[in-house]
């Protein structure tokens, strides 16, 4: 077993969520969790997106369908202002030095 990866239960507990919570959201894509034997894990390296679905689960009351979203939103907006960058340094090669 990778040592890396967190035990779901561990995450229900320290955060005071229901296994079906991360079920849910594992089965709509917004988390990837792995088995291992008879227990489930998630990638360290999702528990910030996760943190994300639990407080907007919580202080804003959205339900899976409204995480996945805001997920996807957040997701084009990321794409927008790589694509922007890459616009503005394309125009700085050709606009004239001052």
């Amino acid at each position: 077993m990778d040592k890396h990866l967190i035990a779901i239960s561990t995450i229900c507990t320290h955060y005071e969520i229901e296994f079906s919570f991360i079920d849910a959201l594992h089965h709509n894509g917004l988390v990837q969790v792995e088995k291992v034997d008879q227990e489930t894990f998630l990638h360290p390296d999702e528990l910030g997106d996760l943190e994300k679905m639990i407080r907007l689960h919580r202080e804003l009351n959205l339900n899976i369908e409204g995480i996945d979203v805001v997920f996807n939103l957040l997701e084009k907006e990321k794409a927008l202002r790589q694509e922007l960058l890459l616009l503005k340094n394309k125009l700085k090669r050709y606009e004239a030095p001052e």
